[in-house]
């Protein structure tokens, strides 16, 4: 019997294939959204998973403006950050963030799924998120994702 059939494949940058896919938040609720946008950047969906490699796809994310939030979370969570400086902790509402910028919320909330070490941050720049329905990506020939 030879013992090379079954030998586990790891994926590696060289031997992943990196898609574009484009995702519509149109009422979608914000959290179980994040979680599959999380798992596509991830790349959890495919059968050669590495958990120490960049194996998802990029994900594009149009029409942030329009995700929502359940019950009253619009005005009673809170996203705390601190400057630094004593006294600095500052805190905002998604009420707040959105009208900031919309997209500000669907990036916190995936960007909070993601690992918290290099991977993760190298995962993070695979998304891209706009507030309306187009985006500046045609060029990569993004396919649509049903969430």
């Amino acid at each position: 019997m030879d013992t090379l059939s079954y030998k586990t494949k790891s994926a590696n940058a060289a031997t992943v294939d990196k898609k574009w896919v484009v995702v519509d938040a149109q009422s979608a609720v914000l959290g179980r959204f994040a979680s599959e946008v999380a798992r596509i950047l991830r790349g959890k969906h495919k059968p050669y998973y590495t958990p120490h490699v960049d194996c998802g796809d990029n994900v594009i994310v149009i029409n942030a403006d329009k995700v929502r939030l359940t019950g009253r979370k619009m005005d009673e969570k809170v996203y705390v950050r601190h400057t630094g400086y004593p006294g600095g902790q500052r805190i905002s509402t998604p009420r707040i963030l959105k009208d900031k910028s919309a997209s500000i919320l669907v990036e916190k909330a995936v960007r909070g799924m993601l690992p918290k070490n290099r991977l993760g941050r190298q995962l993070y720049r695979n998304l891209f998120v706009y507030n309306g329905p187009e985006h500046p990506h045609a060029a990569q020939q993004p396919k649509e994702v049903k969430l």
